[in-house]
């Protein structure tokens, strides 16, 4: 590493306000001790140059190779959401987010007052003052209110459930003109097009219970050769959202809609996305198709692509679909088994392949009207779940390589977003495997850290049923790489795809619109122009970030009501199981609501605890008590704060 050379990249920043910095996968972060961080926060793209080696005052690392931020080249975040307080005099914002290691002062707070909810954008954080100034944007609410709470998780990460004032007006005149619209464009859609109409084929969508948009539904019809054709047709956003257009810059920057545990904060205005776009049963509706002729054992035998119009003779939710399956009558019961029966061999293909069967059960939160958390339990994955995801993986592979042949030739449309999944890290998957080997299980790598998806599923298949199952399934998750949007295709590791994209839900991801753009473009449509395939790079990186942004305000509004839940079982025992062991004490999950928490170090056992990191283990120096990762334990709650999201334990004897 040359002592001069000058690095560019994020800087990734701690509660304590180091920070650190890769400069390559072969070599080991640098850190950045506080005072050579000039100011930057987590996320910044900043940059680094070598500063020799850090040895840590208190001893409690190894020396290791330092950095020093040189310059802030640009900042990730510009607001910050957090609760008013008082100290000194001064009025101080105390940041939600983790990372922000510091308060920002705020010298005029209008009309909020200490206790408040805000949003508060950075203006300014001078080289000779210990805090960085802020201005107050919006007054949300008293902190800890459910509605206040919910609405600061998503403008934390830059989600506003308001849109702005072009985009509403756009939205209205839709509301009065769209029905008409739709109706002209079914016309002249089937009167270009015979094979548009899908009308009279049977045709349903299948969603859970609570959701308010459909974005795709399936049709089915036996063949005269005995062949069965399956149409999976998916809302047509891209006729009535229009590059350039007020509601596509808007889709744009929100780039995927955002499920918190009691609300959706949607891409689009309620007029599309609930209604227009919506393939709402009963009603004449535009698609982007994809249609299979597939043969007896589901080998696709012809494929089409193109726009469509549809009429969804029924709504099913997982559940009633699932009863007409079980109980053998009701509704389109031939349709269905039809439908399963393919989507099953669909599936053995796709592991047989390679695929890997997570099939991680999420996490339902009940809320009462005021938003109180009543109950908490895994979502049941029916066979009906894996019907649907077995026929919109299809769709996405199959259009995935449809565009990827036409462009090919590098022609007038050569640009396509990917959906791609890389190999898992070789560390990741050594550490993985160490973990697992401490838990008595076996994960089969080669000697450079290389894994298949066989051998991952094997592993899956030895948990399942175990009360580690679903500890083991996060570890593995986490070990794998970050699935991304891409113009550059490496394939899907996860689903041992060589070609995928996200075709599937244009209602609530921006990249679909763009590929539904792109399969009508070479069908003869509106031609993609060069200055939107010269943006298509950006936008992938954008749509990836706003997609972990949205994930992170997911799984914090599901940890809120998790903690909120069981504030009130304080002094309570509970089943759990170790999580994760480091020198600070233990972190749990407990069983029956998922919900995680922390043993400190301290409040382990009545003895000194030592840290075994090889062993993932914490080992006491006179009684050789041992907690291993993986262990079942039993636990008292001691505290919790839900503000912070956290949850303190200690074990039971």
């Amino acid at each position: 590493m040359s002592a001069d050379q000058v690095y560019e990249g994020p800087i990734t920043m701690t509660r304590k306000g180091f920070g650190f910095f890769s400069v390559g996968e072969d070599s080991e972060d640098l850190i950045i001790p506080k005072e050579w961080t000039n100011r930057a926060l987590s996320g910044d793209l900043v940059k680094v140059v070598s500063a020799g080696m850090y040895s840590d005052p208190m001893g409690r690392m190894p020396p290791r190779a330092a950095g020093k931020v040189t310059e802030i080249v640009s900042r990730a975040r510009e607001t910050f959401v957090g609760t008013l307080v008082e100290e000194e005099g001064l009025t101080f914002l105390k940041p939600d987010y983790k990372k922000m290691y510091v308060p920002l002062v705020i010298l005029d707070r209008g009309d909020a007052t200490i206790g408040d909810k805000v949003l508060v954008r950075l203006t300014s954080w001078d080289a000779d003052k210990a805090y960085p100034l802020g201005t107050i944007e919006e007054i949300i609410g008293k902190a800890g209110l459910h509605d206040v709470e919910m609405r600061a998780l998503a403008l934390g990460q830059g989600f506003s459930p308001a849109f702005p004032p072009g985009v509403t007006a756009e939205a209205k005149q839709l509301e009065t003109e769209g029905r008409k619209i739709l109706e002209k464009e079914v016309a002249a859609r089937i009167a270009r097009n015979p094979r548009a109409d899908f009308r009279m084929v049977s045709t349903c969508t299948i969603d859970p219970v609570d959701a308010k948009d459909f974005d795709d539904a399936l049709s089915v019809q036996k063949l005269p050769d005995g062949n069965i054709e399956v149409g999976v047709h998916i809302a047509d956003v891209s006729f009535f959202v229009k590059p350039g257009t007020e509601l596509d810059k808007e889709a744009i920057t929100r780039a995927t809609s955002v499920y918190l545990v009691d609300r959706t904060i949607p891409m689009l205005p309620h007029i599309l996305s609930t209604d227009l776009c919506s393939l709402n049963p009963n009603e004449d509706r535009l698609a982007v198709s994809a249609v299979f002729t597939l043969d007896a054992d589901a080998n696709i035998v012809d494929e089409w692509f193109g726009e469509t119009v549809i009429h969804s003779a029924k709504r099913f939710t997982y559940e009633n679909a699932q009863e007409v399956l079980d109980t053998g009558a009701g509704t389109m019961h031939t349709e269905l088994s039809t439908l399963l029966a393919l989507s099953k061999k669909i599936r053995a293909k796709r592991a047989a392949k390679g695929a890997i069967e997570f099939d991680t059960a999420e996490v339902k939160v009940e809320l009462d009207e005021t938003g109180k958390p009543i109950a908490i339990r895994l979502k049941e994955r029916k066979a009906t779940n894996l019907l649907i995801e077995d026929f919109m993986l299809l769709a996405n592979e199959a259009v995935a390589k449809h565009l990827s042949k036409l462009t090919a030739d590098k022609g007038k449309h050569f640009a396509s977003l990917y959906r791609v999944h890389d190999e898992p890290d070789t560390d990741r998957i050594e550490n993985l495997a160490n973990l697992l080997r401490v838990m008595g299980y076996h994960l089969e790598t080669s000697g450079a850290g290389k894994v298949t998806g066989a051998e991952l599923n094997r592993l899956l298949e030895a948990v399942k049923g175990k009360p580690e199952e679903y500890l083991v399934k996060t570890a593995a998750l986490r070990s794998m790489s970050k699935a991304i949007y891409t113009t550059k295709n490496i394939g899907h590791f996860g689903l041992a795809f060589e070609f995928y994209t996200h075709f599937t839900s244009p209602i609530r991801r921006y990249p679909d619109l763009v590929i539904h753009r792109l399969v009508k473009a070479h069908a003869g449509g509106d031609p993609i122009t060069a200055e939107e395939m010269q943006a298509f790079d950006k936008l992938a990186i954008h749509a990836s970030e706003r997609e972990v942004a949205a994930a992170d305000a997911e799984r914090d509004s599901i940890k809120m009501k998790q903690v909120e839940f069981l504030s009130e079982k304080v002094g309570e025992e509970f089943d759990a199981v170790i999580s994760g062991v480091s020198e600070r004490g233990l972190y749990v999950e407990e069983q029956t609501t998922h919900a995680d928490g922390m043993i400190r170090i301290t409040d382990v056992g009545d003895d000194y605890f030592e840290y075994d990191e090889k062993h993932y283990s914490l080992i006491g120096k006179r009684t050789k008590k041992t907690f291993r990762l993986g262990d079942p334990i039993k636990v008292k709650l001691t505290a919790t704060r839900i503000a912070e999201k956290e949850l303190d334990f200690v074990p039971v004897p």
